[in-house]
């Protein structure tokens, strides 16, 4: 087990190895919609990257996330399978929506997976924001 000091510095250095490796802006938080933006997650037992809906309001939240949903097909070609849920509770107790990808059986904290999630992280999120620039228009016609 690590220190709280040592995860942090762990975490630290596996996002600077990230950068390092894979230079480039992300799309992440610049969609031009409020609470509407794409996610990297590594945690202990998995990598994760996802399009978190996070408006306050229920009916704009669940209108982008049927937009979003009206295009699943679309989608599932852009990043493969996914997972959805339209009230995904955060740990804060915050409801979204939320669709996501996950790769199993890797970890922030064990450097031998470092390049594989890397990996998983270009491919997903790169399909993640070419289908968002692609139907972008569409999307934020709400």
């Amino acid at each position: 087990m690590f220190s709280k000091q040592e995860a942090q510095q762990i975490k630290k250095d596996f996002w600077t190895a990230f950068g390092k490796s894979f230079p480039r802006k992300w799309l992440l938080y610049n969609t031009k919609v409020k609470d509407f933006s794409f996610k990297f997650n590594a945690e202990t037992r998995k990598a994760e990257v996802s399009l978190d809906i996070e408006m306050k309001d229920e009916d704009f939240r669940n209108a982008y996330y049927n937009k979003i949903w009206s295009l699943e097909d679309i989608l599932k070609d852009f990043i493969g399978d996914f997972q959805k849920e339209e009230y995904f509770t955060l740990d804060n107790g915050k409801v979204i929506a939320k669709i996501w990808v996950e790769k199993h059986d890797v970890s922030v904290f064990n450097k031998n997976t470092w390049q594989e999630i890397f990996e998983f992280f270009v491919e997903k999120m790169d399909g993640f924001e070419r289908f968002y620039y692609e139907y972008e228009d569409f999307i934020k016609d709400v």
